[in-house]
């Protein structure tokens, strides 16, 4: 099969999704000749800022001269950059040739009598299928959900286990606590990694403490409170932290929080054998970019995308906006899924808005409505409007913003992409 005929065998395989567990990962990897055991991991899971710490930590890496695979989900503007070496998407031929070596492990599966894997499933043994091949000296995997039964969580050689901050999120599938969240998330902590954790909750930190003691694990804890911010615009952040200056171009209040653990990551590195100098981690710092988390896409007005999809996202961005646009005017689009905490982000965010426009999130079987967001909003913000289309919500932001405005798009990354095309008529390489 080709590329695209690939991509339609994914999409016909969603009807295998949605059961939890580790078999049929493990069953499809065994019939893949087990590529992981050929690999190196750092792995990351947690609420918020797993995605943008990865981007940090691969990019520096990168910078240090290490082959390094990256697998993150969901993705933005390419269904391809989910698979990336050193920064670059895997190419449709090698998808493809992947793919056909997978989907004839699945037919042995079923010959077998064994469950058929979800598209995650097959996505995640196809990138370690990549980077084995490709001699990849580091992968950093970001969990999709979860941690303990994450399909991620197959691994076995982890060397670097990093928690970003734990909030409540996907309760129905990872506990009704934050202990039992915590607890399921800590879950990709293996024998023998070192482990990373950001600023938590002091229950969270008490989770991951015992676990750590229990099984032997060294911790360290980042403490982006000793961060000194030297300087901060939505162009850059400058900041010292232990003896360190490090200067960052990704705006956001939370991105200084995101950056101290990475330097933590990074340490804990050098002293475990991989060698990253100083200008290394600088350069690496400033390469850095991370698509949908507080990404300024236009000026003149301002228009900023931002995936905050739960109450401790919503709480960060409300930061930003009020960091960067304490005065100026603002317009905002939401969409959401309907399994999140909605009215607790509407409450938040949306009493900052001078306007709100809900979108519902094209072709996804979670998306709530436009129609039911705007009841929801309304109770925090009159001013609130259901669009038809995300193209609609656009240009009416755009028009009520005018030129000195700022527009805001926020409540899930499923849309980004197509607001950054509208916005910017650029056109989606997939």
């Amino acid at each position: 099969m080709d590329y695209l005929q690939a991509r339609s065998y994914l999409i016909q395989a969603e009807q295998y999704a949605g059961e939890m567990g580790l078999a049929k990962v493990k069953n499809l990897l065994e019939k893949a000749g087990h590529p992981e055991d050929d690999l190196k991991f750092i792995h990351i899971a947690g609420t918020n800022g797993k995605g943008s710490v990865m981007a940090y930590v691969s990019t520096i890496l990168a910078c240090a001269g290490y082959r390094v695979g990256r697998y993150v989900s969901p993705t933005i503007y390419s269904y391809r950059e989910r698979i990336q070496i050193n920064g670059n998407n895997i190419t449709k031929e090698d998808f493809a040739k992947h793919m056909n070596r997978l989907v004839a492990a699945v037919r042995e599966m079923e010959q077998e009598g064994l469950a058929h894997p979800s598209p995650f499933e097959m996505e995640t043994v196809l990138a370690l299928m990549y980077f084995q091949e490709q001699g990849c000296d580091m992968v950093v995997l970001e969990c999709g959900m979860g941690g303990t039964m994450d399909a991620t969580n197959v691994i076995v050689n982890t060397v670097l286990a990093v928690l970003t901050s734990i909030s409540m999120d996907h309760m129905d599938y990872l506990g009704d606590t934050l202990e039992k969240i915590t607890a399921n998330k800590a879950g990709i902590i293996k024998p023998g990694a070192a482990v990373v954790i950001g600023r938590q909750e002091q229950q969270v930190e008490d989770v991951i403490w015992a676990l750590c003691t229990e099984k032997g694990n060294p911790l360290v804890v980042a403490k982006p409170q000793e961060a000194v911010i030297r300087e901060s615009t939505i162009e850059k952040q400058t900041f010292r932290y232990h003896g360190e200056e490090v200067t960052i171009t990704m705006a956001g209040s939370h991105q200084i929080e995101n950056a101290v653990l990475t330097l933590e990551c990074i340490q804990t590195l050098n002293q475990i054998g991989y060698t990253v100098t100083k200008e290394e981690i600088r350069q690496g710092f400033l390469k850095t970019r991370w698509n949908g988390r507080f990404t300024v896409i236009k000026k003149e007005p301002y228009v900023v995308v931002d995936g905050a999809h739960n109450p401790d996202a919503a709480l960060k961005l409300k930061q930003s906006i009020e960091m960067y646009f304490p005065e100026q005017e603002k317009i905002f689009i939401m969409g959401v899924f309907r399994d999140k905490q909605y009215d607790r982000i509407a409450e938040i965010l949306t009493p900052l808005a001078k306007q709100v426009y809900t979108i519902e999130s094209p072709d996804h079987e979670r998306a709530l409505k436009a129609s039911e967001l705007a009841v929801a909003v309304e109770k925090y913000n009159a001013h609130v409007q259901a669009c038809k289309s995300i193209g609609e919500a656009v240009n009416l932001s755009l028009a009520g913003a005018g030129k000195d405005g700022v527009v805001i798009a926020f409540g899930s990354l499923s849309f980004i992409g197509e607001i950054t095309r509208i916005v910017t008529g650029e056109e989606e390489n997939d």
